[in-house]
């Protein structure tokens, strides 16, 4: 059971996600709500503790997200990040303005380690900024903790208020402290004792679907995918026979994994899972055709898989409930408080406004990524099957760019193909968090057999990333992508030039659409 919470309030950062993902790694629970949220709904949360985000704004700007003064008069420890810092800082009189040298990137800061945020932490130490302005004077009773050559207050606290604030962000990576600063926040200063479990968890949440379904019937939309299948095991272990698993393959697959996905889930597969397998290729090529906007192909791909979903209920009869498997990233990037609508998921963002069953069941919905692995584990789901490469909902709708039709679908799995089976030739699979190939909607002229040619670029895509919101591209050999480049040329139809991209997350996403 969930006794403690973390309640971050959004305004607007990009690495809003980022905080609640350092929490939870700290075993202590975390959601995201929008900087709106009431004081009455803050107090039903009951949060241990409560977390301002960054945010792009300026707290002087008469439209600038703001919130009630009141909020530090509920004697619930604060921690005010970047925007965070300076709106707490305004809002109890102290004074921001614009900096006189904005600061961007790595920085040195020099703190006070009498500090309980800064607890075991060196005196001098690097943060990760990105600001423009800082807080010049603090409050009345605040006390500064850190700064920097170009920033005077670079944290900031009131002990007895229980107020804390840094101008850096403790989130990234790139703050060599910063998940002590969260640590320290989370254990010394919200006296957190870390109940945040994953066999609880998964207990907690079968429970409660056996209660929620009672005796319905329900309809699990099943992909093959980590996040699709551990939420039908989870539903499998919950409702039994209830559960019916229909997996939909539109046409957008890799390369065979709609005969792979049969042969693991049907009926000689390991799990009882009444699973139904329906071919609806051409279904979704026609509703794609001539379409080239990323967000059109993502709501159609999502309305179309409703659809039959909705025509596969009215064949079973009275089913009651949908489940997907949505997980917080997904929740997120589709537009989740004040933060910006990345992408739609199509699970998300891409639903239709009208649907046919009585509620949508997303038992994933609160966890990120590696926290779906953990659960699947405890779910006993088989280790190859729990670090699957992951796949999106709109499959390979998204990795071309353009219109899709059926000679690019080829050509995309074909190279894909290739791109998968020299990586774990190479032995990298284990060590890359994401990769795959893509078709741009580029066409260059090349030379093959001494002939002209005009055909299409393949980019290929590799990342390494603990939880999905964040990624660095992963440094493959030049002599693999040599091997990989060849073959793809030399293998592929339609293909005469193979690109590697070269770019982290953010300000790039994992997917190209």
């Amino acid at each position: 059971m969930i006794n403690e919470r973390i309640l971050i309030l959004d305004f607007g950062g990009q690495y809003n996600q980022l905080i609640a993902r350092r929490v939870r790694e700290c075993n202590v629970y975390s959601e995201v709500h929008p900087y709106t949220m009431s004081l009455d709904d803050i107090k039903k949360f009951n949060p241990k503790g409560i977390i301002f985000t960054g945010g792009p704004n300026s707290v002087y700007d008469h439209e600038s997200p703001t919130i009630s003064k009141d909020i530090f008069e509920l004697g619930i420890p604060i921690l005010g990040i970047c925007y965070g810092a300076q709106l707490m800082a305004y809002l109890l009189d102290g004074k921001v303005e614009k900096a006189k040298v904005s600061e961007y990137g790595k920085t040195k800061i020099e703190t006070n380690s009498s500090s309980f945020l800064f607890d075991q932490i060196d005196s001098s130490t690097i943060v990760w900024m990105s600001h423009t302005d800082c807080i010049s004077k603090a409050p009345n009773g605040f006390t500064v903790t850190a700064y920097s050559k170009d920033c005077p207050i670079a944290a900031m606290e009131n002990h007895r208020l229980k107020l804390f604030a840094v101008q850096f962000h403790p989130e990234v990576l790139h703050t060599e402290d910063g998940m002590k600063i969260i640590y320290n926040f989370l254990y010394h200063i919200c006296h957190c004792h870390g109940d945040w479990k994953m066999k609880d968890f998964s207990n907690e949440i079968i429970e409660s679907l056996k209660k929620k379904i009672g005796n319905g019937k329900v309809l699990c939309a099943l992909s093959g995918g980590v996040d699709s299948s551990v939420a039908a095991v989870l539903l499998s272990k919950a409702v039994g026979k209830q559960l019916t698993c229909v997996f939909v393959d539109h046409g957008l697959l890799r390369k065979n994994e709609g005969d792979e996905v049969e042969k693991i889930f049907g009926s000689h597969g390991n799990y009882a899972l009444n699973f139904i397998r329906i071919n609806a290729q051409e279904r979704f090529y026609k509703k794609l055709s001539g379409i080239i906007d990323p967000e059109k192909k993502r709501k159609i791909i999502g309305e179309e898989f409703i659809r039959v979903f909705e025509e596969i209920a009215n064949e079973i009869g009275e089913v009651d409930y949908l489940v997907q498997g949505t997980i917080y990233p997904d929740v997120i990037e589709s537009g989740l408080g004040k933060s910006a609508v990345i992408k739609s998921h199509h699970n998300v963002g891409g639903l239709p406004l009208v649907v046919h069953f009585k509620e949508i069941i997303e038992p994933l919905r609160s966890l990120f990524k590696d926290e779906v692995r953990k659960l699947g584990l405890e779910l006993g789901i088989p280790n190859h099957l729990v670090y699957r490469q992951p796949f999106p909902g709109p499959g390979l709708g998204i990795r071309i760019i353009g219109e899709v039709t059926e000679s690019k679908i080829k050509i995309v799995q074909d190279a894909d193909a290739i791109y998968q089976e020299e990586i774990k030739k190479a032995g990298l699979d284990q060590k890359i968090g994401q990769y795959f190939a893509a078709l741009t909607n580029m066409q260059s002229v090349g030379v093959m057999g001494d002939e002209r040619t005009y055909a299409y670029a393949i980019v290929l895509r590799a990342v390494t990333t603990s939880d999905f919101m964040t990624a660095d591209w992963f440094r493959i050999p030049y002599d693999i992508l040599d091997i990989i480049s060849r073959r793809i040329v030399n293998e592929v139809p339609g293909v005469n030039r193979v690109l590697y991209d070269c770019t982290s997350k953010p300000p790039a996403t994992i997917e190209f659409e």
